[in-house]
C-alpha cells in the first residue's frame, strides 16, 4: 500500500523521534497529543534536534525548514482520518492504549493501519478490541529514535502479511533495520534488557555499590555504551516499572519482580531524564550530576 501520511500520537520523547525520522526521510507527519501546548513542545523538540545537528555538520539550515514543513500537528483526534499509517507512542498503560485506539477505530478510514509502539503489551490482545486485528501491528522504536537504527516489528495472531509488509516498508523508508518478534511480553529486547536493568537497581538497593560504580563496571566490564542506571534514566523508570511488571503478571516468576527501590523512585516522582531527576539528576541541557558515593 502506498503510505502518504503518517499520524504519530504522543509528542513526548518517542513521539517526537518518530516524527523527526519520518519528516527527515520525506514522510508527511501529522504529530497529535492531548493539548496543543504538548504538541508544540514535541516540535520543539525536533527542532532542537535538528539544530543540533547544524552544529554538527549534519545538516543544512534549508533542509531543518523542508524537515519541519513535514510535520504538522493537532490536538484533535479527528484530524488522523487525512492519515495512511498511525503509529502510537502514549503512555505504556494497557487501558490507555485500548481506549485511543478504539476512538481512532471510529475515526479512521477502514485501509488505515494502527501499529502501537509499546514495549511490552500484547499486540493480539489490543488489537482483538479494535475492528481491524488484521491491520494492527507492533513497531516498537529503540530510544533516542533519531539515532538508534533497529524497530522491533511484532505481529499480532490476527495480522495480515500486507500489514506486515507495509510495516516493514515504512520502517527500512526511515532508514530503520527491521526484526520480528513474537508477541509474548517484552518481546526481544526487553525481554533480555528489562530484567539486566532491573537487577543493577538490586545491586544498588542491596549496596553491592553505588550508582556511578554499577554503571561504569559494566560500561567497562562489558563493553556497553551506557551502564543500567543511566539507560533506566533515558527510558523513564516508569516505563522500566510497567515493562517489569507486565511480564512479572504474564509470566508469574520471581526473576521479573521489580525492585523496591525502582517502585520507591517511580512513587517518588524520580522518573529519570525527562523530569530531571532519576538515578542522576540532569541539568536543562540533559547534563547528568552523579549522586554522592555509594548514594541513591
Amino acid at each position: 500500500m502506498s503510505i502518504g501520511t503518517v499520524g504519530v500520537i504522543g509528542a513526548g520523547q518517542m513521539g517526537a523521534g518518530v516524527a523527526q525520522v519520518a519528516a527527515q526521510s520525506g514522510v508527511k507527519v501529522l504529530l497529535n497529543d492531548i493539548s496543543e501546548e504538548y504538541v508544540a513542545r514535541g516540535r520543539e523538540t525536533v527542532a532542537r534536534n535538528l539544530d543540533r545537528m547544524i552544529q554538527r555538520g549534519r545538516f543544512k539550515v534549508e533542509e531543518r525548514d523542508n524537515i519541519m514543513r513535514r510535520i504538522d500537528t493537532t490536538a484533535s483526534l479527528e484530524d488522523l482520518r487525512e492519515t495512511d499509517f498511525v503509529i502510537e507512542a502514549v503512555v505504556e498503560n494497557e487501558d490507555a492504549k485500548i481506549a485511543l485506539f478504539q476512538k481512532l477505530d471510529k475515526v479512521c478510514p477502514e485501509h488505515v493501519i494502527f501499529a502501537s509502539n509499546t514495549s511490552s503489551i500484547s499486540i493480539t490482545r489490543m488489537g482483538a478490541r479494535t475492528s481491524r486485528a488484521d491491520r494492527f501491528i507492533g513497531m516498537h522504536f529503540m530510544n533516542p529514535v533519531p539515532a538508534m537504527r533497529l524497530v522491533e516489528i511484532i505481529r499480532g495472531l490476527a495480522t495480515s502479511q500486507e500489514t506486515y509488509e507495509a510495516t516493514r516498508t515504512l520502517a527500512e523508508r526511515l532508514g530503520k533495520n527491521t526484526m520480528t518478534a513474537e508477541d509474548f511480553p517484552g518481546f526481544i529486547v526487553n525481554r533480555i534488557l528489562l530484567p539486566m536493568i532491573n537487577e543493577g537497581i538490586y545491586t544498588l538497593y542491596e549496596g553491592v555499590g553505588g550508582v556511578t560504580d554499577i554503571d561504569t563496571a559494566m560500561k567497562l566490564g562489558t563493553n556497553q555504551p551506557m551502564g543500567p542506571l543511566e539507560l533506566a534514566d533515558l527510558i523513564g523508570l516508569d516505563t522500566c516499572l510497567a515493562i517489569m511488571e507486565v511480564m512479572h503478571r504474564v509470566f508469574g516468576d520471581d526473576k521479573y519482580r521489580p525492585c523496591p527501590l525502582l517502585k520507591k523512585y517511580v512513587d517518588a516522582g524520580y522518573l529519570g531524564r525527562k523530569v530531571g531527576r532519576g538515578f542522576y539528576t540532569y541539568d536543562a541541557q540533559g547534563n547528568a550530576t552523579p549522586p554522592a558515593a555509594h548514594g541513591r
